[in-house]
């Protein structure tokens, strides 16, 4: 059976998952989220990852997948835990020697218009009840991480996917294709939904990372 490691995005926590937990219990994997140790910068991804694996414990058929700024850790996970696959959701994609401070401009991101409002950002979407829980368990992002090369020497070799939200409008859509494309060479799976698509969209969400449990296991995505 397959075990879901999910990985919240930036000054988040696990509660970002939480409407996507049900639907992936319901159809039996095992599902493991985390609240990441962001707000002490001093510690760095391999404390992201230590936690992430500390849960997972010795769980087997481990598909890890991260939101956003959750796609820094996602992959260094899979190599911890030997994972038979990665999804970045709305993700951001590391490169060797790349840092979290440089992708935005080798990615061409900062050539994006960007609303500065969170809630059109971020939320665009998302019930406002929804919006206002999750901006009270917002925490601050700090790490000298940040602005230090991704300690990654290569994409994990395991089955790799990449959900795009269709209404994302921090990581717009025509960027994220390109971003997809360009540093995965595969093709997005598409979900309407803006950045917190998994608020918006949970089943949806849950649907796509269970065919690729189902597309993993029959042999079909090596």
């Amino acid at each position: 059976m397959a075990t879901f490691a999910l990985i919240h995005g930036g000054g988040s926590t696990a509660w970002d998952w939480h409407l996507v937990v049900p639907p992936l219990e319901r159809a039996g994997p095992h599902v493991v989220a985390v609240d990441l140790p962001i707000e002490d910068a001093g510690n760095g991804l391999d404390d992201y990852v230590r936690v992430v694996t500390a849960a997972i414990g010795d769980r087997q058929d481990v598909i890890v997948v991260g939101h956003s700024l959750g796609g820094f850790t996602a992959p260094l996970v899979c190599d911890a835990v030997r994972a038979v696959g990665l999804v970045y959701l709305a993700g951001m994609i590391p490169l060797p020697d790349e840092s979290f401070v440089d992708w935005w401009s080798a990615t061409g991101h900062d050539l994006e218009s960007i609303d500065q409002d969170p809630a059109v950002s971020f939320f665009e979407g998302v019930p406002e009840s929804l919006v206002k829980e999750a901006n009270a368990r917002e925490r601050d992002q700090r790490g000298e991480w940040m602005s230090r090369v991704w300690p990654g020497d290569r994409h994990p070799t395991v089955a790799t996917r990449a959900i795009l939200a269709t209404d994302d409008r921090f990581f717009p859509a025509p960027f994220m294709r390109r971003q997809i494309r360009d540093r995965l060479g595969i093709e997005p799976v598409e979900i309407a939904g803006g950045h917190y698509v998994q608020l918006t969209a949970p089943d949806a969400v849950a649907s796509v990372l269970l065919d690729f449990a189902a597309d993993i296991a029959a042999g079909r995505d090596a």
